[in-house]
């Protein structure tokens, strides 16, 4: 987890926190695919990946007073909130990364990241908040590109491909669908409440609710490989730990449009690695439909990064 002293840091200290971050996010899917070439379950590895991260945040809670008076002044419906959130980024997970058994991981890590359109929407038709130029633009360019993508992906499907990529794309939208719930839930809570409180209790909550969907499926939650382990380990103290935490971080020290534009580089690292180890290439639909999403993402961010107000930054994007 990256904690680093906001009263000395230098500008390029930010930047390097914030590139590590995105490169920690982006190799998630490929630590995912490894684990369940090894037999371990979707739910499985959403579990372990939260799981880890909370206990290593109950410990750190634990030798600092200030977070452990931080959680005694939390009220019980924030408390509940928490929990909530929990279960919607449990849900995130569990969907997101069963989506990798069928798609491709740029398919899967671009349509995963679409959340601002989604909050952007609600915020507009629950909300009433009022939807800018570039919103608008990247709400009818992030549409496109997904339908390009499914488009592409339609044509693996009817050929008869092992993979599913229809279903895959869908999970990864449901995985969209369920981050935003655990986003506006956050900025919620994150007026009031600090970040170490917060991230224990949803990531806590999250791994509790995936450790009884996993046992209530009967998916087994030991007697992996070593190379399962340690993918687990990785997607636990990486992605989840200093890749979340860092970025979280940075949004204190840094423009958050910037940093929406940067995280934009997580779905093309993955995809980068998995052309790199896997051999995942792009058909030039998909390809086409990848480069409107992304575009219309970054216009969506860009809109909603710069009305953004300092203790709701961190719902602009989310990072796997």
């Amino acid at each position: 987890m990256i904690v680093v002293d906001s009263s000395s840091h230098s500008k390029w200290l930010r930047y390097a926190v914030l590139s590590l971050s995105v490169l920690m996010v982006s190799s998630a899917a490929i630590m995912i695919r490894y684990a369940q070439a090894e037999n371990v379950s979707s739910l499985a590895i959403a579990a372990w990946r939260l799981g880890i991260a909370a206990v290593v945040l109950v410990v750190v809670v634990a030798v600092k007073s200030d977070a452990r008076a931080e959680l005694a002044k939390i009220s019980k419906q924030d408390y509940l909130l928490a929990a909530a959130s929990g279960v919607f980024l449990a849900a995130h997970f569990a969907s997101w990364i069963s989506s990798l058994s069928y798609t491709s991981v740029a398919s899967s890590t671009a349509l995963v990241t679409t959340n601002p359109i989604w909050i952007a929407l609600v915020s507009w038709l629950v909300f009433h908040e009022k939807l800018g130029r570039w919103l608008v633009i990247g709400i009818i360019a992030a549409i496109l590109g997904s339908a390009l993508i499914f488009a592409s992906d339609a044509r693996l499907t009817v050929s008869g491909s092992d993979t599913n990529p229809l279903l895959g794309n869908m999970l990864a939208l449901i995985g969209s669908f369920a981050v935003c719930g655990y986003l506006l839930i956050g900025r919620r809570l994150r007026k009031t409440m600090a970040l170490l409180p917060y991230i224990l209790l949803t990531y806590g909550s999250a791994a509790l609710a995936l450790l009884m969907a996993a046992l209530a499926t009967n998916q087994p939650l030991a007697g992996y490989s070593g190379l399962a382990w340690l993918c687990l380990l990785g997607l636990g103290l990486g992605p989840q730990l200093i890749g979340h935490s860092g970025i979280n971080w940075a949004l204190k020290h840094i423009p958050a449009t910037f940093i929406a534009i940067v995280i934009l580089g997580e779905p093309i690292g993955s995809s980068l690695l998995a052309w790199w180890i896997f051999g995942e290439k792009f058909a030039l639909l998909q390809l086409l439909g990848f480069t409107v999403l992304l575009s219309g993402i970054y216009f969506a961010s860009r809109d909603v990064g710069a009305s953004a107000r300092p203790s709701a930054r961190s719902t602009i994007s989310s990072a796997k």
